[in-house]
C-alpha cells in the first residue's frame, strides 16, 4: 500500500474515535437522564480542548466558551467523594463530564516529543526499503544516521514499486516513463573521488543517490582522507547499492582490505574493469571472490600489491573467460606461475599484456610466445632475470601472429640476437619502441627493420650502441610501410662525414623525430633529406650541433610540404632558415615551434606573417622578438593564429597592445609568462577585450 494512502487511514480512524467518544460523553449522558460518570483527565490527555487532531484550528474553535477552569490545577475545583462523582445537568443544558479528582501535576507537565529517531533502526530499515527511488535520495539527506541505513540496504532487499504505480495516474506514469528513458540514453554514473574528497559518508551518498539516476556505471577512489579516510564500510555501501557497477578503480587505499573487495563481487557481478594501485591489504583472497562472481571481467591491472600473488591470478585466468587486458606491475609475490597459468587460460582471448618490475624470468616469455595467440599489444618493462633466451624463444614460439604493438624498456636480456627473433616472429608487427637498452647495436636493428616487414612506427630511445650506420640502415630497410621514426637521447649518433652505401628512399615515412641527438648535425641531416622526400611532420628539437647551411639543404630535399615543424632548442638557426621555411612551405605550414632559438628576430616573424596563411600555432618563446615583429602579425590579415606563445620575450612592452589586441581575436590561448616589459594593467585589459582567450601571464 502506498505510504501516503496509509497515513490518511490512520487519520480517519483516529477522527473516528475521536467524534465517537465525543457522541457517547455528551448524548449518551444526557439521555440516561443527565446523569454521566468519565474520567476527565484522561480525557483531558488523550483531547486536549485547545487543540483539534484533525486539523490545526484556533484555540476557541473546539471550546466557544474558552476554557472550563481558569486553573485547572487547583484542587478546590475537585470534589473529594471518591474516585468518580456524579455530575447534575439540566437537561436544557449540555451534560458535563465528570473525571476523577486526583490529577498529578507531574503528568500535566510531561511533554511527550513525537519524533521518528526513536524508533529502532529495525523498523526505519523496514520503511525506507518500502520507499520509491527518489523518496529514498531524498530521505538520505535527513541526517548521517538515515544515510548509513539506506547506503546498507541491498538491491534485493528493495520492495516492489508495483503497488505505488498502481496508485499514480497516468499522467505521472507517462511522465516517468519519460525519465527513465532520458537515464537510459544517459548511461551509468561516473564518479571520481581524490584525496580529502574520499571518505565514507561521499561513498554511501553516492550509493544511494545513483540509484535514482540510472545506477552508477564507474567508480574511481585515489588516495583517501587522513582524518575521515575510506574503509571498508564506505565501499561495502557502494557493493550493496551499486550493482550496475561495471569499473572500479582503487589507489592508495590502505585501509581497504579483502573483506570488502568480496562484498563488492558478491553485490556487482557486471564487474568490468578492476584497477588495484597500493592497496597493501588485498591478497589471493580478493582475487579468488572475484573470479568466482565477476565473470565479465576483460580488464584487470594490479599494481605494488604486495599480497596479490600467483594464485590469486591463476584463478582469474580461469574463471574469467572474458578477460582480454593485463597489466601487472611490481608485486614481488608473483612469478612465473601466476604468469603462465593467466596467460595459457586465456590464450584466445587476452589481447593486451603488461608486465613491469616482475620476478619472472624466460620462463614467462616462452609461455607469452607460445600461448599469446590473441596478444596484439605487448609491453615489458624492467625485468631483470629474463635474458637473450628468453626473447629468443618468445620471437620463436607460434604466438606472436598477431601482435601489432610491441614495448621494451629497461630489459637487459634484450641483444641482436633475442631482436631479430621477436621481428621475424611478429609478421603483423605495427608499432615498435626500444627504451633504455645496452645490449642492441646496429647489426641487431637492421636485422630487425629487416625482418618486421609490417611496421609503421619505429622509436628507439636512449640505445647508445645505435649509431648513424644503425639508423640510416634502418630507416632504409624497414620496407615501404613506415610512416613515422622517432631517435631520442641516442649518444651513439655521430655526425661523421664517411661515405655511406647507397641508400633507396623510403617513400612511405612522414613523420620524423631526431630530439636531443648532440651528435646529429649538418651532414646526417643532409643524408636525411635525400632519404625522407615525403616528410610532413619533423621535430629537431634540442639538436644544437644543427646550423642554416644543414636544416637549409633539408628543406630543398622535402617534396610534399611540411606541415608541422618543432625546431626549439635549435641555438645556431637564424631568421634565414625561418624565411626560406615560410617561402617554401609556408603554404602548407601549420604549427612553428621556434623556442629558444635566440638568433630569430623580427625579420623572421615578418616572413611568417606574409608568407604563412594557414599557420595556427606559433612558438617564439625566448626570440629576439620586440614590438614591430607583433605589429607586422597584426597587419596579416590572412592569419589565422590560434595559439601564439611569446613566453621570454624581454622586448616585447605595453607598445604592443594593439596589435595584441588585433592578432587576439582569433586566438584561443596567449601566452605572455616572463614578458617583463608588459605591465598588469595591460595583462588586465587583455583580459577584458579577449575575454574568448586564455591567457597566461
Amino acid at each position: 500500500m502506498h505510504p501516503c494512502l496509509e497515513e490518511a487511514i490512520i487519520v480517519a480512524l483516529v477522527a473516528l474515535v475521536l467524534f465517537g467518544s465525543l457522541f457517547f460523553a455528551f448524548f449518551g449522558g444526557f439521555f440516561a437522564g443527565n446523569l454521566c460518570t468519565f474520567d476527565l483527565p484522561v480525557f483531558f490527555k488523550q483531547y486536549p480542548c485547545r487543540r483539534s487532531l484533525v486539523s490545526p484550528v484556533s484555540n476557541d474553535d473546539f471550546c466557544p466558551g474558552g476554557p472550563i477552569y481558569s486553573n485547572p490545577k487547583d484542587s478546590s475545583l475537585f470534589l473529594s467523594l471518591g474516585n468518580h462523582v456524579d455530575v447534575y445537568f439540566p437537561s436544557r443544558k449540555r451534560s458535563r463530564i465528570s473525571a476523577p479528582f486526583v490529577f498529578s501535576e507531574e503528568r500535566l507537565q510531561k511533554k511527550k516529543k513525537a519524533s521518528i529517531d526513536v524508533l529502532p533502526d529495525e523498523c526505519l530499515f523496514e520503511i525506507f526499503r518500502r520507499l520509491p527511488a527518489e523518496e529514498r535520495s531524498a530521505s538520505a539527506c535527513v541526517s548521517k544516521r538515515w544515510l548509513m541505513l539506506l547506503s546498507n540496504i541491498r538491491q534485493e532487499e528493495l520492495c516492489s514499486e508495483k503497488t505505488s504505480a498502481s496508485l499514480k495516474s497516468e499522467d505521472d506514469i507517462a511522465e516517468e516513463k519519460g525519465e527513465d528513458q532520458e537515464i537510459e540514453t544517459q548511461g551509468y554514473l561516473s564518479r571520481s573521488l581524490e584525496g580529502k574528497k574520499a571518505t565514507d559518508v561521499r561513498l554511501a551518498a553516492i550509493a544511494v543517490g545513483a540509484a535514482s539516476r540510472g545506477g552508477l556505471g564507474k567508480l574511481s577512489i585515489r588516495g583517501s582522507n587522513s582524518g575521515r579516510g575510506v574503509t571498508n564500510l564506505g565501499l561495502k555501501a557502494i557493493a550493496h547499492g551499486c550493482p550496475s557497477l561495471r569499473v572500479l578503480s582503487l589507489w592508495n587505499m590502505t585501509s581497504v582490505g579483502d573483506e570488502v573487495l568480496c562484498e563488492i563481487a558478491d553485490g556487482c557481478h557486471l564487474l568490468e574493469k578492476l584497477d588495484l594501485c597500493q592497496c597493501p591489504a588485498i591478497s589471493d583472497k580478493a582475487l579468488f571472490a572475484i573470479a568466482k562472481n565477476c565473470p565479465n571481467l576483460t580488464e584487470l591491472t594490479i599494481e605494488s600489491c604486495s599480497n596479490i600473488g600467483n594464485a590469486g591470478l591463476q584463478a582469474v585466468g580461469r574463471s574469467c573467460p572474458n578477460l582480454k587486458s593485463v597489466s601487472i606491475k611490481n608485486c614481488s609475490l608473483v612469478g612465473d606461475q601466476g604468469i603462465a597459468g593467466l596467460v595459457s587460460s586465456t590464450s584466445f582471448v587476452l589481447s593486451k599484456v603488461k608486465l613491469q618490475a616482475l620476478n619472472i624470468t624466460d620462463v614467462s616469455l616462452a609461455v607469452i610466445g607460445h600461448y599469446g595467440k590473441s596478444i596484439t599489444d605487448l609491453a615489458l618493462t624492467s625485468l631483470p632475470a629474463v635474458s637473450e633466451r628468453g626473447f629468443w624463444v618468445m620471437g620463436n614460439g607460434p604466438g606472436l601472429q598477431k601482435l601489432k604493438s610491441l614495448t621494451i624498456t629497461s630489459c637487459q636480456g634484450v641483444t641482436d640476437v633475442g631482436l631479430e627473433a621477436v621481428g621475424k616472429g611478429s609478421p603483423n608487427l605495427r608499432q615498435f619502441c626500444l627504451r633504455k637498452s645496452s645490449f642492441v647495436s646496429d647489426n641487431g636493428l637492421v636485422a630487425f627493420a629487416r625482418a618486421a616487414g609490417s611496421l609503421e612506427s619505429l622509436q628507439l630511445e636512449e640505445c647508445h650502441r645505435i649509431t648513424q650506420f644503425g639508423f640510416f640502415g634502418a630507416l632504409a630497410n624497414c620496407g615501404t610501410k613506415l610512416k613515422a621514426l622517432s631517435l631520442v637521447c641516442c649518444l651513439g649518433i655521430k655526425d661523421l662525414n664517411v661515405g655511406l652505401p647507397q641508400l633507396s628512399p623510403c617513400e612511405s615515412l612522414k613523420s620524423l623525430c631526431i630530439r636531443n641527438c648532440p651528435g646529429f648535425g649538418n651532414a646526417s641531416l643532409n643524408v636525411l633529406g635525400k632519404l625522407c622526400p615525403q616528410l610532413q611532420h619533423v621535430d629537431f628539437s634540442g639538436l644544437e650541433g644543427v646550423t642554416d647551411s644543414g636544416l637549409l639543404s633539408f628543406l630543398e630535399s622535402c617534396e610534399a610540404g611540411l606541415a608541422k615543424v618543432n625546431l626549439s632548442g635549435c641555438v645556431n638557426l637564424t631568421d634565414k632558415v625561418v624565411s626560406a621555411m615560410a617561402e617554401s612551405h609556408g603554404w602548407t605550414l601549420e604549427m612553428l615551434n621556434l623556442e629558444g632559438c635566440v638568433k630569430i628576430s623580427d625579420v623572421g616573424l615578418v616572413a611568417i606573417a606574409d608568407d604563412c596563411p594557414l599557420l595556427s600555432e606559433l612558438d617564439v618563446s625566448r626570440c629576439a622578438i620586440t614590438d614591430f615583429g607583433l605589429a607586422a602579425l597584426a597587419r596579416a590579415n590572412h592569419l589565422n593564429l590560434q595559439i601564439l606563445s611569446l613566453s621570454g620575450c624581454s622586448l616585447i612592452t605595453d607598445k604592443s597592445m594593439a596589435a595584441l589586441g588585433k592578432t587576439g581575436q582569433t586566438l584561443v590561448g596567449l601566452n605572455l609568462q616572463h614578458c617583463k616589459a608588459i605591465s598588469n594593467s595591460t595583462v588586465d585589459r587583455l583580459l577584458g577585450e579577449l575575454w574568448r582567450c586564455d591567457i597566461l601571464s
